[in-house]
């Protein structure tokens, strides 16, 4: 073993801590050969960057509550303001099993969310009724987040990423999202581009979003590194968003030099820290349990 590992392997357990709820027996989620994607997919390189998941996290949920259905969705629905961690690693969860798990895992895993989607509904300040599942309004969740999701990748892991990537990227999530009942589905970056210009006259900005925007920008995790981790994630996150969105929220530009050179220099650490651990690996269907730390 070398001088860094017990380093390397302390990080790793607070990352583990922080996206699994060890009170419910939850681990990682072990990277199989018979998922959704396949191992050279670009799913898979995107999705399994812990930083520019967490950035790109954050800038889709500040698009999306912009949307009145989803945000009434989230606060009629969740308990987003009691216990928004909890939410946010269910989210990080259902992005891990159904990229990187058995297929059945990640096909079984969409149902569910389908089923709680088709039972969610309810009235807007206005009157307006809404359901979950709309295969619009899921539309317009599942494009902020792949291309938040995309973004954040490109500005902070591959920035010379191909253009014919990038358009693959939207082709295999969409698997994700058609099972899931959305509609449109893009295909490609151009066709995200589109939706997502042309949802926005149906955006909009009140109270109850500045209140939830407030609980994801402020959120404190409980620890002094991490919080401070956490800090550049969230500003990372604001800047990664459109100027639009970003006056929307009447969120100030961060000081964009400094804030990316931070969140590259968070991304270098993590990258070092998961460099020759099991969640790197792909592993066969016979490997149950967690292999080591």
């Amino acid at each position: 073993m070398s001088l860094s590992e017990p380093a390397k392997v302390a990080i790793r357990r607070r990352i583990t801590a922080l996206f699994n709820d060890a009170s419910k027996g939850e681990r990682p989620i072990l990277r199989r050969a018979d998922a959704l994607f396949a191992p050279d997919s670009v799913a898979w390189r995107v999705n399994g960057d812990i930083v520019t998941m967490m950035i790109g996290g954050v800038s889709g949920l500040l698009l999306q509550m912009l949307h009145p259905a989803v945000l009434a969705g989230v606060w009629d629905h969740s308990d987003f303001r009691s216990d928004m961690h909890g939410r946010l690693r269910r989210t990080a969860k259902f992005i891990a099993v159904t990229t990187y798990d058995h297929a059945k895992h990640g096909t079984a895993a969409i149902d569910r969310v389908r089923g709680i989607h088709d039972r969610i509904g309810g009235t807007l300040p206005d009157g307006t009724t809404y359901q979950a599942g709309d295969p619009a309004l899921l539309a317009w969740v599942h494009v902020t987040e792949a291309i938040s999701f995309l973004n954040a990748w490109i500005r902070y892991a591959e920035p010379d990423m191909s253009a014919a990537d990038q358009d693959q990227y939207f082709a295999e999530m969409a698997v994700v999202a058609e099972r899931l009942g959305t509609d449109p589905v893009p295909h490609d970056r151009a066709s995200a581009e589109a939706l997502i210009q042309s949802m926005r006259p149906a955006l909009s900005v009140d109270a109850r979003t500045r209140e939830v925007a407030r609980l994801v920008l402020n959120q404190s995790v409980g620890a002094i590194l991490t919080d401070a981790a956490s800090g550049v994630v969230m500003r990372a996150g604001v800047d990664l968003l459109p100027d639009w969105a970003r006056a929307m929220h009447g969120l100030k530009t961060p000081p964009s030099p400094i804030i990316r050179a931070a969140g590259h220099g968070l991304a270098r650490t993590l990258g070092w820290a998961y460099a020759g651990s099991p969640n790197h690996e792909v592993w066969s269907p016979e490997v149950t349990v967690w292999p080591r730390d």
